[in-house]
């Protein structure tokens, strides 16, 4: 389904990844208007449609995060028929997503070459767990691997714990949002010169990106920087507190904001008045004196009259809510992050929005995450012309 209004409404895209970081890509392109066909195996799909809480006979939760706007079209890939059915819908596809183990998608006819020899300016985006011209080329790459081998586990957490891994396989993610940026920069390169492009995308790489200034702090000081868990590295305050009765934000930014935070909000003039917390830098370099005296002032007065002050001095604040009370709270429902979708077994399923908004409008769910197969039919007698009785004949043979 088109929508005009979209800004990739025309473009088609074969996601033929499987888990997270490639179908996140594939999402990103489908909320933002392109026809998106993810091909799945014809019984057990995607692995994400195991992994979680159950929604139906083929969804589960992990997969429906990660597959709004999308069509689900079952042909088995280790078949001859099925690799000929998939190479024919590649031909009539824009861009091509795959994040197979290494070789993997050549064998299946379906390689960048394979596809560019039937459609010559094809968009192709190849993910992978490591750099796929160096020595690790075919090693499989996970998410929890990456975050340990780029140092994002040793960043994370408090100085007294062993490493920890984010609560969200954030190495997965952020590598689907650069595959999709490199996809859009590749579709706008091509409307200039007709030519596509061969995108590689590594999950390590993508790691070590999301180390970010805590990466350039380790390089300069030559060792780990320290871990403060919940408080920033080069901010003070600026983190989670415990005020009398729960927990709360703070982020005191800039020195005037902190002078209005000792005065106003915890009524301590004095460490404003101190030389050793006269600027961001000073208030680091001190940062054991001045917390715990902080700390005693915010455990001493109630959460609600806390963030009054705050606010009140124009200071950044806010709750820290639980997973389920922040999804259902007032602010979701008004931004309308999370929609109702219909589902053809359990009547409706929480399909979260996309984030994007363009001249005012949130961009729309137009297909709620797919059931296993939902698409065939339709997709393959579109774009193919297969009629019912081929249909039929493929399915009774196992190929979709």
């Amino acid at each position: 389904m088109n929508n005009p209004s979209l800004p990739l409404s025309g473009i088609r895209v074969l996601d033929l990844s499987r888990v997270l970081a490639g179908p996140w890509c594939g999402m990103v392109l489908g909320d933002f208007g392109a026809e998106v066909i993810k091909v799945e195996h014809p019984k057990r799909g995607d692995d994400t449609r195991d992994w979680g809480s159950r929604i139906g006979s083929t969804q589960t939760a992990y997969f429906n995060s990660v597959n709004r706007n999308k069509r689900s079209v079952t042909l088995d890939l280790q078949t001859t028929e099925g690799q000929r059915l998939a190479l024919a819908v590649a031909r009539q596809c824009d861009v091509v997503i795959q994040n197979f183990k290494f070789g993997g998608v050549e064998k299946m006819g379906l390689g960048y070459e394979q596809v560019k020899a039937v459609r010559p300016d094809v968009v192709y985006c190849s993910i992978s767990g490591y750099d796929r011209s160096g020595p690790e080329a075919a090693r499989p790459g996970y998410d929890l691997l990456v975050q340990g081998e780029a140092g994002l586990m040793a960043l994370n957490g408090e100085a007294n714990q062993p490493p920890l891994k984010f609560g969200v396989a954030v190495v997965d993610l952020f590598t689907g949002m650069y595959s999709a940026q490199a996809v859009l920069a590749a579709l706008f390169e091509r409307q200039r010169t007709g030519q596509g492009r061969h995108i590689e995308m590594a999950l390590y790489d993508c790691g070590i990106m999301v180390t970010s200034y805590y990466g350039l702090e380790a390089l300069l000081m030559e060792k780990d920087p320290p871990r403060y868990g919940n408080s920033h590295p080069s901010i003070v305050p600026y983190g989670v507190f415990d005020a009398a009765d729960g927990p709360l934000v703070i982020t005191v930014g800039n020195n005037s904001q902190f002078e209005r935070f000792c005065r106003e909000v915890i009524e301590r003039p004095g460490l404003a008045d101190d030389e050793r917390f006269a600027t961001n830098v000073k208030r680091t370099e001190h940062r054991e004196v001045l917390l715990p005296q902080i700390l005693h002032e915010l455990r001493s007065r109630p959460r609600a009259l806390l963030l009054q002050r705050l606010a009140g001095a124009g200071i950044p604040c806010g709750e820290v809510l639980g997973l389920h009370e922040a999804l259902t709270s007032e602010r979701t429902a008004r931004g309308g992050l999370l929609t109702q979708q219909p589902h053809p077994e359990v009547g409706s399923m929480h399909v979260l929005a996309p984030p994007y908004r363009l001249d005012g409008e949130r961009l729309p769910v137009r297909h709620a995450p797919p059931v296993l197969g939902e698409g065939t039919q339709d997709v393959l007698s579109e774009l193919l012309g297969l009629s019912e009785a081929e249909l039929q004949s493929l399915k009774a043979a196992g190929i979709v």
